[in-house]
Protein backbone atom coordinates (compact mmCIF):
# COMPACT_ATOMS: atom_id res chain seq x y z
CA UNK A 1 0.00 0.00 0.00
CA UNK A 2 1.45 3.43 -0.93
CA UNK A 3 2.41 5.32 2.22
CA UNK A 4 2.21 9.03 2.94
CA UNK A 5 5.54 9.99 1.29
CA UNK A 6 4.48 8.33 -1.97
CA UNK A 7 1.23 10.32 -1.95
CA UNK A 8 3.22 13.54 -1.40
CA UNK A 9 5.33 12.68 -4.46
CA UNK A 10 2.17 11.95 -6.44
CA UNK A 11 0.77 15.35 -5.53
CA UNK A 12 3.98 16.98 -6.75
CA UNK A 13 3.54 15.17 -10.10
CA UNK A 14 -0.12 16.23 -10.41
CA UNK A 15 0.28 19.80 -9.21
CA UNK A 16 0.99 21.08 -12.72
CA UNK A 17 -2.65 20.43 -13.66
CA UNK A 18 -4.09 22.82 -11.06
CA UNK A 19 -5.81 25.65 -12.92
CA UNK A 20 -6.20 23.53 -16.06
CA UNK A 21 -9.47 22.57 -17.75
CA UNK A 22 -10.54 18.94 -18.18
CA UNK A 23 -11.02 18.13 -21.86
CA UNK A 24 -11.72 14.41 -21.57
CA UNK A 25 -13.00 12.09 -18.84
CA UNK A 26 -12.68 8.31 -18.63
CA UNK A 27 -12.83 5.48 -16.13
CA UNK A 28 -15.53 3.39 -14.50
CA UNK A 29 -15.86 5.46 -11.31
CA UNK A 30 -17.33 8.57 -12.94
CA UNK A 31 -20.82 9.41 -11.58
CA UNK A 32 -23.25 9.64 -14.49
CA UNK A 33 -24.98 12.72 -13.09
CA UNK A 34 -21.80 14.83 -12.94
CA UNK A 35 -20.44 16.77 -15.91
CA UNK A 36 -16.69 16.87 -15.30
CA UNK A 37 -15.65 17.79 -18.82
CA UNK A 38 -14.92 21.50 -18.97
CA UNK A 39 -14.37 21.78 -15.21
CA UNK A 40 -11.19 23.44 -13.91
CA UNK A 41 -9.08 21.67 -11.30
CA UNK A 42 -8.95 24.24 -8.49
CA UNK A 43 -6.75 22.47 -5.94
CA UNK A 44 -5.21 19.19 -4.82
CA UNK A 45 -5.11 18.32 -1.14
CA UNK A 46 -3.64 15.25 0.48
CA UNK A 47 -4.17 13.74 3.90
CA UNK A 48 -2.12 10.71 4.84
CA UNK A 49 -2.80 8.13 2.16
CA UNK A 50 -5.74 10.00 0.59
CA UNK A 51 -5.86 12.50 -2.25
CA UNK A 52 -8.57 15.07 -2.95
CA UNK A 53 -9.09 16.58 -6.41
CA UNK A 54 -11.12 19.73 -5.94
CA UNK A 55 -13.30 21.17 -8.72
CA UNK A 56 -16.05 23.78 -8.56
CA UNK A 57 -18.89 21.27 -8.58
CA UNK A 58 -17.27 18.03 -7.45
CA UNK A 59 -14.51 16.73 -5.18
CA UNK A 60 -12.93 13.34 -5.82
CA UNK A 61 -11.44 11.41 -2.93
CA UNK A 62 -8.86 8.87 -4.13
CA UNK A 63 -7.30 6.08 -2.08
CA UNK A 64 -4.78 3.85 -3.87
CA UNK A 65 -5.43 1.04 -1.35
CA UNK A 66 -3.04 -1.94 -1.55
CA UNK A 67 -2.34 -2.17 -5.27
CA UNK A 68 -3.43 1.16 -6.72
CA UNK A 69 -1.28 3.27 -9.01
CA UNK A 70 -1.37 6.40 -11.14
CA UNK A 71 0.26 7.72 -14.28
CA UNK A 72 0.49 10.90 -16.30
CA UNK A 73 -0.53 9.07 -19.45
CA UNK A 74 -3.21 6.49 -20.21
CA UNK A 75 -1.67 3.05 -20.00
CA UNK A 76 -2.86 0.65 -22.68
CA UNK A 77 -1.88 -2.51 -20.78
CA UNK A 78 -4.19 -1.94 -17.82
CA UNK A 79 -7.98 -2.21 -18.02
CA UNK A 80 -8.72 -1.20 -14.43
CA UNK A 81 -8.82 2.55 -15.04
CA UNK A 82 -10.98 4.00 -12.28
CA UNK A 83 -10.60 7.69 -13.08
CA UNK A 84 -8.91 9.42 -15.99
CA UNK A 85 -8.78 13.19 -16.45
CA UNK A 86 -7.16 14.49 -19.60
CA UNK A 87 -6.01 18.10 -19.81
CA UNK A 88 -4.47 20.09 -22.67
CA UNK A 89 -1.10 18.49 -22.08
CA UNK A 90 -1.14 14.95 -20.63
CA UNK A 91 -3.45 13.98 -17.77
CA UNK A 92 -3.87 12.01 -14.55
CA UNK A 93 -5.00 8.41 -14.55
CA UNK A 94 -5.76 6.27 -11.51
CA UNK A 95 -5.85 2.47 -11.54
CA UNK A 96 -7.04 -0.26 -9.16
CA UNK A 97 -8.02 2.23 -6.50
CA UNK A 98 -11.10 3.55 -4.71
CA UNK A 99 -12.63 6.77 -6.03
CA UNK A 100 -15.46 8.49 -4.18
CA UNK A 101 -17.27 11.79 -4.55
CA UNK A 102 -17.39 13.77 -1.31
CA UNK A 103 -19.04 16.93 -0.07
CA UNK A 104 -16.98 20.03 0.63
CA UNK A 105 -17.90 19.80 4.30
CA UNK A 106 -15.94 16.53 4.48
CA UNK A 107 -12.67 18.44 4.18
CA UNK A 108 -13.54 20.68 7.13
CA UNK A 109 -13.76 17.63 9.40
CA UNK A 110 -10.25 16.37 8.68
CA UNK A 111 -7.76 16.68 11.53
CA UNK A 112 -4.78 17.89 9.52
CA UNK A 113 -2.62 17.87 12.66
CA UNK A 114 -2.47 14.05 12.49
CA UNK A 115 -0.86 13.98 9.03
CA UNK A 116 2.71 12.86 9.63
CA UNK A 117 4.10 14.89 6.70
CA UNK A 118 1.94 17.98 7.03
CA UNK A 119 3.27 21.35 8.16
CA UNK A 120 0.40 21.21 10.64
CA UNK A 121 1.61 17.92 12.18
CA UNK A 122 1.25 18.10 15.95
CA UNK A 123 3.55 15.67 17.83
CA UNK A 124 2.14 16.81 21.16
CA UNK A 125 -1.34 15.71 20.12
CA UNK A 126 0.01 12.33 19.02
CA UNK A 127 1.77 11.89 22.36
CA UNK A 128 -1.38 12.77 24.30
CA UNK A 129 -3.45 10.30 22.26
CA UNK A 130 -0.90 7.54 22.76
CA UNK A 131 -0.73 8.06 26.52
CA UNK A 132 -4.51 7.69 26.65
CA UNK A 133 -4.21 4.17 25.18
CA UNK A 134 -1.59 2.47 27.41
CA UNK A 135 -2.71 -1.07 26.52
CA UNK A 136 -2.23 -0.58 22.79
CA UNK A 137 0.86 -2.07 21.15
CA UNK A 138 3.13 0.48 19.54
CA UNK A 139 2.97 -1.46 16.25
CA UNK A 140 -0.81 -0.92 16.15
CA UNK A 141 -0.51 2.71 17.22
CA UNK A 142 1.88 3.62 14.43
CA UNK A 143 -0.45 2.09 11.85
CA UNK A 144 -3.50 3.88 13.28
CA UNK A 145 -4.39 6.49 10.65
CA UNK A 146 -6.24 8.60 13.23
CA UNK A 147 -2.96 9.10 15.10
CA UNK A 148 -0.26 8.80 12.42
CA UNK A 149 -2.00 9.50 9.13
CA UNK A 150 0.27 8.41 6.30
CA UNK A 151 2.37 5.90 8.22
CA UNK A 152 2.47 2.43 6.66
CA UNK A 153 4.27 -0.80 7.35
CA UNK A 154 7.63 0.32 5.99
CA UNK A 155 7.72 3.47 8.11
CA UNK A 156 6.50 1.53 11.16
CA UNK A 157 9.24 -1.07 10.96
CA UNK A 158 12.09 1.25 10.04
CA UNK A 159 11.22 3.90 12.64
CA UNK A 160 11.01 1.32 15.43
CA UNK A 161 14.37 -0.15 14.44
CA UNK A 162 15.97 3.29 14.43
CA UNK A 163 14.94 3.90 18.03
CA UNK A 164 15.57 0.34 19.20
CA UNK A 165 12.00 -0.45 20.20
CA UNK A 166 10.31 -3.86 19.90
CA UNK A 167 6.98 -3.60 17.97
CA UNK A 168 5.04 -5.51 20.64
CA UNK A 169 5.72 -2.99 23.39
CA UNK A 170 2.60 -1.72 25.14
CA UNK A 171 2.52 2.07 25.03
CA UNK A 172 2.09 2.25 28.79
CA UNK A 173 5.35 0.33 29.32
CA UNK A 174 7.47 2.66 27.23
CA UNK A 175 9.62 5.29 28.96
CA UNK A 176 8.34 8.82 28.13
CA UNK A 177 11.63 9.65 26.40
CA UNK A 178 11.31 6.63 24.11
CA UNK A 179 7.72 7.49 23.27
CA UNK A 180 8.83 10.95 22.15
CA UNK A 181 11.64 9.40 20.09
CA UNK A 182 9.20 7.11 18.30
CA UNK A 183 6.90 10.00 17.43
CA UNK A 184 9.81 12.08 16.14
CA UNK A 185 11.32 9.22 14.16
CA UNK A 186 8.04 8.35 12.45
CA UNK A 187 8.12 11.82 10.90
CA UNK A 188 11.89 11.88 10.29
CA UNK A 189 11.83 8.57 8.48
CA UNK A 190 8.83 9.67 6.40
CA UNK A 191 10.88 12.49 4.91
CA UNK A 192 13.86 10.18 4.32
CA UNK A 193 11.42 7.79 2.63
CA UNK A 194 10.26 10.57 0.33
CA UNK A 195 13.82 11.58 -0.56
CA UNK A 196 14.90 8.00 -1.31
CA UNK A 197 11.68 7.14 -3.15
CA UNK A 198 12.12 10.17 -5.40
CA UNK A 199 15.68 9.06 -6.16
CA UNK A 200 14.44 5.48 -6.75
CA UNK A 201 16.77 4.08 -4.06
CA UNK A 202 14.30 3.42 -1.22
CA UNK A 203 14.87 -0.35 -1.01
CA UNK A 204 18.62 0.14 -0.82
CA UNK A 205 18.13 1.99 2.47
CA UNK A 206 15.95 -0.61 4.21
CA UNK A 207 17.64 -1.54 7.48
CA UNK A 208 15.06 -3.96 8.89
CA UNK A 209 12.12 -4.23 6.48
CA UNK A 210 12.37 -7.56 4.60
CA UNK A 211 15.98 -7.95 5.68
CA UNK A 212 17.58 -11.22 6.82
CA UNK A 213 20.23 -10.11 9.32
CA UNK A 214 20.40 -7.26 11.80
CA UNK A 215 22.79 -4.55 10.64
CA UNK A 216 23.86 -3.94 14.24
CA UNK A 217 24.48 -7.39 15.70
CA UNK A 218 24.22 -9.73 12.73
CA UNK A 219 21.50 -11.86 14.34
CA UNK A 220 18.62 -13.23 12.26
CA UNK A 221 15.72 -10.78 11.94
CA UNK A 222 12.37 -12.00 13.23
CA UNK A 223 9.38 -11.79 10.89
CA UNK A 224 6.05 -11.93 12.71
CA UNK A 225 2.45 -10.73 12.41
CA UNK A 226 2.02 -8.48 15.42
CA UNK A 227 -0.70 -6.58 17.26
CA UNK A 228 -4.44 -6.65 16.73
CA UNK A 229 -3.99 -5.64 13.12
CA UNK A 230 -1.74 -8.67 12.46
CA UNK A 231 0.45 -6.66 10.12
CA UNK A 232 3.92 -8.05 9.49
CA UNK A 233 6.70 -6.74 11.69
CA UNK A 234 10.43 -7.21 11.21
CA UNK A 235 12.58 -6.80 14.30
CA UNK A 236 15.75 -7.81 16.11
CA UNK A 237 15.19 -9.33 19.57
CA UNK A 238 18.62 -8.20 20.69
CA UNK A 239 18.63 -4.59 19.51
CA UNK A 240 14.95 -3.69 19.87
CA UNK A 241 13.99 -3.67 23.55
CA UNK A 242 10.78 -5.11 24.88
CA UNK A 243 9.88 -3.35 28.14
Amino acid sequence: MPEGPTIVLMKEDLQKFVGEKVIEVSGNEIPEDYKIKGEILRDIKIFGKQTYLIFDTIIFKIHLMMFGSYSLYKRKDIDTLKLGLTFKHDGMYFYTCVVKVIDESYLTKIDWETDIMSDQWNPGKAEKTLKATPKMMICDALMNQEIFSGVGNIIKNEALFRVGIHPENLIGNLPPKKLKEIIAEARNYSFDFKKWKKANVLKKHFQIYHQKRCLICGEEIIKKDTGKSKRTSFFCKKDQKLY
